[in-house]
């Protein structure tokens, strides 16, 4: 005898802001001739949908298919790379693949499969991404729900698992996830991916026995951090909607008390309904409604996908009573015309009956399964916690209110309707340490509006480049006095003229500096200045006194600075001192004894220094604060005996 139908008063808020995901290629594709898995089916609901006047009430979107990157979050690289590049033409060339991933029977390889699993996941993950964003209350798929798919395997005609890509995306923000199955067959796939972990509580209600996939024991109850945290009730045979209901709201119920899930992920598998033809159990479309509808009561973040069901008329017409349940809606009886309306021939009307089978699950089977579930549940730890890290909501925009951060949302999902990772989107996750290097093109970065955060400031010795630019990485080991940097620009200016204009120049002086001095005079060098460079050489090494740095260095130019940034790297080369040549000519072995280059310390072998000729004439190093008051003939004390030989 027929239970007596459930009327499904509308529970929760009524105005809840639904987000509705669909992808109008997902009906051009099918598995092969003779399955059962028709993806027409959800062209079928959409029809329904539309023409109901359900899209006034919601908003529609077309999600970006899920790429490979995304996929593999929960999939190996292997997997995802295989379903990529298979196709039926080459399926023979992966035969060894096909065996390793069970692709093949149940799960075959038909033409666009991976394009499938892309618009299949996109929705689950896109819905969750504007969950997270409280972009909307509900969000709807009824192209996922693939809950068989495991992380390196097709299983049960699934083969990318939204489900699982779409709750990783819920722990992005939320703290504590619940997962509801009333498929008719096990959620497998979805509870060994988190059968670890107390952040998500998987709970089933499904066929257990000789049935597929066999699995969903009472006694599987998760391991460890996870102990507690996988909830099954297995069932028998022609459960109806009276015993069904008699279980599902007393066990949510219970869950949401004790787990206190900060979202929810209800996977609304149509093979449970009467007359399905590969399920068992004899639920009608308000039955199975009753579920979506208990759970919206609850008013959390909420995931609703598809999932089995394998005769289209009515899991067509279940959706679409369920839509209208979610935008709280309610909706005539008689189908208005549609594209598919002969699919529903000969009532035409908005309805899924129980039929007359009978109920194997006893009222003292249920009470048991019940009882030993809420133990189970006692014995978990009361809302589980999480350490979360709080994400900027834009890094770059500083004393940005709510408001305006909002306005930026929406001026985000307008301009970039297909796009889940935006440039802005992208800036709200947090970065883990070490997870991205240093190579990052700045470039890039500096035209979107990223900064690099300032670190420890490293300060060299402070010298004025008047004609440099500040980044051009010049660190030449020199150091000048410390009040250099704090003179007015006309007192050095003066200060260096002065000694300029008083100190005679050698020929590797005259070599190195300013551009002025050093190109305008053409005439060769004399034997008198060799000499005198010689000489200039012996008194230094006698008498080791440290010289205070020339001045002519304020105004070197960047090519003086090449210069000496290449020769300090390198040995320095003798110059060769019988060879006549122009002071304004640049050589290597004038670079060499440039006065910007390394500093050493004095030789004190008089034979040694003779033979370096002007090399060690030009060393140089870091004078005290005190030398710039020195007078120009105390910074180089040999030379006036020079000048007297010269003369």
């Amino acid at each position: 005898m027929a239970a007596e139908p459930i009327s499904n008063t509308l529970l929760g808020s009524k105005n809840k802001k639904v987000a509705y995901f669909y992808d109008s290629d997902v009906g051009n594709y099918a598995y092969v001739s003779g399955h059962p898995m028709k993806p027409h089916r959800i062209r079928m609901t959409h029809s329904l949908v539309m023409n109901y006047g359900l899209y006034k009430k919601m908003e529609i979107y077309r999600a970006k298919p899920a790429s490979k990157y995304e996929m593999t979050q929960f999939h190996t690289d292997e997997y995802i790379d295989f379903l990529s590049k298979v196709t039926p033409d080459n399926m023979d060339h992966f035969s060894k693949e096909q065996s390793r991933y069970n692709v093949g029977d149940d799960c075959p390889v038909f033409d666009g499969l991976f394009e499938f699993c892309g618009i299949s996941a996109g929705g689950s993950m896109e819905g969750a991404a504007r969950l997270n964003r409280n972009k909307c209350d509900v969000a709807v798929n009824w192209a996922g729900g693939l809950h068989h798919a495991k992380k390196s395997e097709a299983s049960g005609f699934c083969y990318v698992n939204d489900i699982v890509l779409g709750i990783l995306e819920l722990l992005r923000f939320k703290q504590r996830v619940l997962y509801v199955d009333i498929d008719v067959h096990h959620g497998d796939g979805v509870e060994e991916a988190f059968y670890t972990t107390d952040r998500v509580m998987t709970v089933s209600f499904h066929k257990y026995g000789e049935y597929f996939p066999g699995t969903g024991e009472l006694r599987d109850i998760g391991v460890g951090q996870g102990k507690h945290y996988a909830v099954n009730f297995p069932l028998r045979d022609g459960i109806n909607d009276v015993s069904y209901k008699s279980i599902f709201e007393p066990v949510i119920k219970s869950v949401m008390e004790w787990y206190r899930p900060e979202a929810v992920v209800l996977q609304c598998g149509g093979d449970s309904l009467s007359g399905d033809r590969l399920g068992c159990f004899n639920l009608s479309m308000r039955g199975h409604a009753n579920c979506v509808n208990f759970i919206k009561s609850f008013d959390l973040p909420t995931l609703i996908l598809g999932g089995g069901g394998y005769t289209m008329r009515n899991v067509a017409r279940t959706w679409a009573y369920e839509t209208g349940i979610l935008v709280g809606e309610g909706l005539e009886s008689e189908l208005p015309y549609n594209d598919y309306y002969e699919y529903f021939a000969p009532d035409y009307e908005l309805d899924v009956r129980p039929s007359n089978m009978d109920n194997a699950n006893t009222k003292e089977y249920l009470d048991k399964i019940r009882n030993q579930v809420v133990e189970n549940l006692k014995r978990t730890a009361f809302a589980p916690s999480v350490q979360m890290t709080d994400v900027p909501r834009n890094p770059i925009l500083d004393g940005m209110d709510d408001e305006a951060d909002d306005v930026m949302d929406d001026l985000d999902d307008d301009e970039n309707k297909d796009k889940r990772f935006t440039q802005r989107r992208f800036d709200q996750y947090t970065e883990k340490a070490g997870e991205l290097s240093d190579s990052e093109d700045e470039e890039e970065n500096a035209a979107n509006g990223v900064r690099r955060q300032p670190g420890a400031v490293r300060r060299r010795n402070q010298v004025n480049y008047r004609n440099l630019e500040p980044d051009s990485g010049l660190d030449s080991g020199m150091a000048t006095p410390q009040d250099a940097s704090s003179a007015a620009d006309g007192e050095m200016d003066s200060t260096v003229d002065a000694k300029m204009a008083d100190a005679p120049r050698t020929e590797p002086e005259a070599a190195s500096t300013a551009p002025e001095a050093s190109h305008a005079d053409d005439t060769p060098v004399t034997d008198a200045d060799r000499m005198a460079v010689g000489n200039d050489d012996q008194a230094a090494s006698a008498t080791p006194q440290r010289q205070s740095p020339p001045p002519h260095d304020e105004d070197a130019t960047m090519e003086d600075v090449a210069a000496v940034t290449e020769s300090t790297g390198s040995d320095q080369a003798p110059v060769q001192t019988d060879i006549k040549k122009p002071v304004g000519e640049t050589s290597q072995a004038d670079d060499a004894v440039s006065p910007l280059g390394k500093a050493k310390s004095p030789l004190n072998d008089t034979a040694e220094a003779g033979l370096k000729g002007v090399e060690s004439s030009t060393e140089v190093s870091a004078p005290a604060a005190d030398t710039e008051a020195t007078t120009t003939k105390e910074e180089n004390p040999a030379q006036p005996e020079a000048l007297k030989k010269e003369e």
